[in-house]
């Protein structure tokens, strides 16, 4: 009873925490606008930097860092140390847990009618938290694969397919444990920035999805695809 209510708490607060999005809060801080009405509409990390340069964006940027390493780190410090309680041996269980739940609340956040973003640089700051290697050979393929196709949303849906593999791979080698549990946890998140990306996916289909660096034939769409953090 006491694992799952703590559980309950811990996917509640994430999920809050989660729903405070950087993009709004930057730009209404620091320049009293609302970026949904500015650019293409989109509360994203490209927006903020299309519209506002590279000041705001990397505010942005820094921001979403924090939100995901902070829910991950408080969540195993109270949890583990404050109430007590471990997760198969190991505090990183319920890190994986506030991490799920905190992606959970920016894509679909409770604040801005459950309209987030597509979570990805929240994975990766999460990762940084909760698993340094399998951060780092994520990124490492959702660079080269960017660097290869030019495709920001290929290379994310590539990073977000081969996250849950490398949890498993890599945790495997090392003998952690609860690396099955940790496994299941990277799934949902793999699927579901995957699932986030199903307009990304159709353009490329389509053939007209943006290469990386491509700018906008018209300024006033507003399905251009984003990097929505």
């Amino acid at each position: 009873m006491k694992y799952a209510l703590c559980l309950i708490i811990t996917a509640l607060i994430s999920y809050f925490w989660g729903s405070l999005n950087s993009a709004i809060i930057v730009v209404k801080l620091a320049k009293g606008e609302d970026i949904r009405e500015k650019g293409s509409g989109n509360a994203g990390l490209t927006n903020v930097l299309r519209v506002y340069g590279k000041g705001a964006a990397l505010a942005t940027l820094l921001c979403d860092l924090f939100k995901g390493v902070a829910a991950v780190v408080a969540a195993r410090l109270i949890v583990g140390n404050l109430l007590d309680i471990t997760f198969f041996n190991d505090k990183i269980f319920i890190g994986y847990v506030a991490g799920l739940f905190t992606m959970i609340g920016h894509i679909f956040p409770i604040y801005y009618g459950f309209h987030g973003g597509k979570g990805v640089l929240l994975a990766a700051t999460t990762l940084i938290a909760m698993d340094p290697l399998t951060c780092v050979l994520s990124v490492g393929v959702f660079a080269i694969v960017l660097a290869i196709t030019k495709y920001v949303s290929v290379g994310s849906i590539s990073a977000a397919v081969m996250y849950p593999v490398f949890t498993i791979i890599t945790q495997s080698v090392r003998h952690m444990d609860g690396r099955l549990e940790n496994f299941l946890i990277t799934l949902c998140i793999g699927a579901l920035i995957v699932y986030m990306h199903k307009p990304n996916i159709k353009r490329l289909i389509a053939g007209n999805e943006n290469k990386f660096g491509q700018k906008k034939v018209d300024p006033a769409e507003n399905d251009t695809p984003e990097i929505k953090n």
